[in-house]
């Protein structure tokens, strides 16, 4: 079997891997009393992730130069780095709802970049000579990578907003402790005190010593479960966390691109619309970080923000290549 026919195999299985998995997922968060189910979807990711990393490995031994030249490689990568945060992720969160929504996200990019992108567009091609530099490697991988990270941290945000209904529910706590918020627990401790109907609902729990406190209106109370506010909870501080994870990627991929450009092109900044949307992606996400770290936000406001540079994400990987002209579309779209 030659390395062509290796990766057109592995480009389909991924897919399909990662479409059950989403199933799995799924029917999981459906039937939550099914154990079994948790660590079967986490197997699926864990095998997609190895799947499209043979995948990027083949392609390297094949095109000589490492697979980031074109949207076939750069799609693929990019749901290899969704898959490898999905799994970081679910090991720090203990939650299946991680994989609910990444797994739909990973699967939509593979199916893209393996069924629907012409054949022209997914076969290696030499490199164009700008790219052919040490800083591909360095730049656009690490670029992908915080790409990647962003990704699952905002979805994580939107699915935040979901689950809370879109409603304004601020969390105290500090969003680095390990179990400060847990809000549900069979050790938990429940007291409910509420003033009057106007004033906010204050919900205590001990959770092996630590105390959380959440603020609700009396309003949303009634229509929340204990359960929901905390996979809220959740969801708000693994979302922070995968975020403050991802903006330094962000920050060194814009670096590292900046001295390759002063090195391909003469100038470390032209307002391309590859850098200027980047640095608008790099301005949302810094203002997500200070909102929460100074201004102390958590909860729906800075959901709102993430769901914001969750689509900045997504105009400056494709949009700008897909509509724009400029440095770095290479040719793509056109």
């Amino acid at each position: 079997m030659n390395l062509v026919s290796l990766q057109n195999q592995l480009d389909n299985l991924s897919f399909g891997i990662l479409f059950l998995t989403m199933l799995i997922y799924w029917v999981g968060a459906s039937f939550p009393a099914i154990p079994f189910l948790r660590n079967l979807g986490t197997t699926g990711m864990a095998i997609a992730n190895l799947c499209m990393a043979t995948l990027l490995a083949a392609r390297w031994i094949e095109a000589g130069y490492f697979p980031l030249s074109n949207l076939y490689e750069s799609l693929f990568f990019l749901a290899w780095g969704i898959t490898a945060m999905h799994l970081f992720a679910e090991s720090i969160s203990r939650s299946a709802l991680v994989g609910v929504v990444t797994a739909p996200v990973a699967m939509l990019i593979t199916a893209f970049a393996a069924l629907r992108l012409p054949g022209d567009m997914q076969a290696s091609a030499p490199l164009v000579p700008a790219l052919k530099s040490n800083w591909l490697m360095m730049h656009v991988s690490v670029m992908m990578l915080s790409y990647a990270t962003l990704l699952v941290g905002s979805v994580l945000a939107i699915a935040f907003l979901f689950i809370t209904r879109g409603q304004e529910i601020e969390l105290r706590g500090s969003s680095f402790g390990g179990s400060g918020y847990r809000l549900t627990s069979s050790l938990a401790t429940q007291n409910v005190v509420a003033a009057s109907s106007i004033e906010p609902l204050k919900i205590s729990l001990g959770d092996l010593g630590n105390t959380a406190v959440l603020e609700v209106p009396t309003a949303a109370a009634t229509l929340l479960s204990p359960q929901r506010l905390g996979l809220a909870d959740t969801l708000d501080n693994i979302s922070y966390r995968i975020i403050g994870l991802g903006f330094p990627l962000l920050t060194i991929g814009i670096i590292a691109g900046g001295v390759w450009a002063n090195e391909a092109w003469g100038s470390y900044w032209s307002w391309d619309p590859k850098e200027t949307w980047a640095f608008i992606l790099w301005l949302v996400f810094a203002a997500y970080l200070h909102s929460r770290i100074t201004k102390g936000w958590q909860g729906r406001k800075p959901a709102i923000l993430a769901s914001v540079g969750f689509v900045v994400v997504w105009i400056c990987y494709l949009g700008v290549n897909i509509l724009g002209k400029g440095l770095h579309s290479y040719g793509w779209f056109l």
